[in-house]
């Protein structure tokens, strides 16, 4: 853990409760694996990252290919089938929450922030955004984010961007069953999702709005 770099982000963020994820407060939200990332890292290293906003690819051969996979999903989903995608690109706002019904499988491939939220929270399908925490996850950190957990996509914490390696049950997030749309929170297959209320291009995409309060921005330019 850097903690010169996390100390400057603090900084820089007056208004965002940003701890590091050793802390003891990331409990009630995942909690770190002992295994390395390093392999993923590696192979991060040919996929070239959006110039402009993010992309989410839901397997990447070049991750499954990894024999680092099988103990992972082993670990964290039972040893059901896995996806290893990646969430990649530019944002630096929290936007909206998502969850699944079961844990994510994250391995930071850059330093990057999680912005979390407890399901326990919401109330009538709404929360107020003071009551998410922040954590700063150095590059390597491989973590499980509990199904309680409400997360959505990583900030950036860097100019270059971001990338975070995503493990998840096989299917989740891709399109629902055609004639299965309209099922309120559920945005994709296994994904239930509320947008933050000024996120129009999110509601314009059909999301419910659910989470009121600061929409989180993380700077960390000079």
């Amino acid at each position: 853990m850097n903690r010169e770099a996390l100390a400057q982000l603090q900084a820089k963020n007056p208004t965002l409760p940003l701890l590091p994820v050793t802390a003891p407060e990331f409990a009630e939200y995942g909690r770190l694996l002992p295994q390395s990332g390093a392999a993923f890292l590696k192979a991060a290293e040919t996929l070239k990252r959006p110039a402009q906003g993010s992309e989410y690819l839901a397997g990447v051969p070049a991750f499954e290919a990894l024999p680092d996979c099988a103990p992972l999903s082993l670990a964290v989903f039972g040893g059901l089938k896995t996806q290893f995608g990646y969430c990649h690109g530019h944002n630096s706002q929290l936007n909206a929450a998502e969850w699944h019904c079961c844990s994510e499988l994250n391995i930071a491939v850059t330093n990057l922030v999680l912005i979390l939220g407890r399901r326990s929270d919401l109330k009538n399908n709404w929360l107020n955004t003071k009551k998410m925490q922040a954590f700063y996850l150095p590059a390597g950190t491989v973590a499980e984010i509990y199904a309680t957990t409400l997360h959505f996509c990583p900030c950036e914490v860097q100019t270059q961007g971001f990338g975070c390696v995503v493990g998840l049950p096989v299917g989740t997030n891709l399109p629902l069953p055609e004639g299965s749309e309209g099922q309120g929170l559920l945005f994709r297959q296994n994904k239930w999702l509320l947008a933050h209320e000024q996120n129009t291009a999110l509601l314009q995409r059909g999301a419910t709005p659910g989470l009121r309060g600061e929409n989180f921005t993380v700077f960390y330019e000079n």
